[in-house]
């Protein structure tokens, strides 16, 4: 099966990776925190995905991450980079990004995702209520776009690295509509991560949002959404970590999104790149190499229905 994905991903320049958050939670602490990052690239590896985001146990020195990596045959796809380019001057930014930038370019990375912390409510966001997330009129609007595609022309150009904006629950950029003004108001520069959990949670159409802004998307993200969970979450106003504890993502082909439109389009001449399996999930609830296995036989069902 490994060997039938692997050529069917090459033949479309693709590549299947993984996020380590089904092991170790970035912000929920105690979700997988005496696993080590070896646990995650060890099993990883023995399921056969290709490559990897960064997470919190990763070692932040480029001669540690990088013969690590390789140790497991693994490549690193991306990491998370937590912006504040909504509040923040972009010389400002520029600083604070580089040695994020410089380790991810080094090992081969060519994407960043980009999460955009500015303007979030509260000292904790991801704990206040989904109702609460940040929003920009118009005219902020086209201020931040200015200065978000300034901050991604001068990282391709000062790392040769280039931003994969992340789509977000409780963040600026969440439903449909603001989507559709990131992508009008930024410069070609700003790359759009598609995260599928993240899109139809926030009420978007995933085909539209494809079709119209298919030629910025550079990095891909597979999430799937637990129907009654999701509901349950937005019925008393939980916020983004309630809903994460309570289940309300999963790994393709546990919930109930179509992950057609999605593969068609990376399938495409419009795609080349990472195709990331994503799911913050507690891992006493989920078992993390059970359901990488399970996302992995869903991604190579799919693929080979579509052809």
């Amino acid at each position: 099966m490994t060997q039938t994905l692997t050529a069917r991903l090459d033949a479309h320049d693709l590549s299947l990776g993984i996020n380590p958050l089904g092991w170790t939670n970035d912000v929920i602490q105690e979700f997988g925190d005496n696993t080590s990052v070896e646990t995650f690239l060890d099993e990883a590896a023995s399921c056969g995905y290709q490559g990897v985001e960064m997470g919190r146990k990763f070692p932040r020195e480029v001669n540690v991450l990088k013969p690590l990596l390789g140790n497991y045959g693994l490549r690193l796809a991306s990491g998370w980079y937590s912006g504040f380019v909504a509040e923040r001057d972009v010389a400002d930014e520029l600083d604070a990004v580089a040695e994020h930038a410089e380790l991810l370019a080094a090992c081969g990375a060519r994407v960043m995702v980009y999460g955009e912390c500015g303007r979030m409510p509260g000292s904790a966001p991801l704990d206040e209520p989904l109702s609460k997330t940040p929003s920009l009129n118009g005219e902020e609007w086209a201020a931040y776009g200015e200065r978000l595609t300034r901050f991604a022309e001068a990282l391709r150009s000062r790392h040769g690295i280039a931003i994969a904006y992340h789509a977000h629950l409780m963040m600026l950029a969440e439903s449909e509509a603001e989507i559709d003004a990131l992508m009008a108001n930024s410069g070609e520069a700003v790359g759009l991560l598609f995260d599928t959990g993240h899109v139809v949670a926030g009420g978007g159409d995933m085909s539209a949002l494809l079709q119209r802004h298919g030629a910025r998307i550079n990095h891909l993200h597979l999430k799937d959404i637990r129907r009654e969970v999701m509901a349950h979450v937005r019925s008393q106003d939980a916020s983004f970590n309630q809903g994460v504890r309570d289940g309300m993502f999963t790994v393709p082909g546990d919930g109930y999104l179509d992950f057609a439109p999605v593969l068609e389009f990376a399938l495409s001449p419009a795609y080349r790149g990472w195709l990331i399996v994503e799911a913050e999930q507690d891992p006493q609830k989920a078992p993390s190499r059970q359901m990488a296995e399970a996302a992995w036989a869903h991604v190579d069902r799919q693929l080979a229905r579509l052809g």
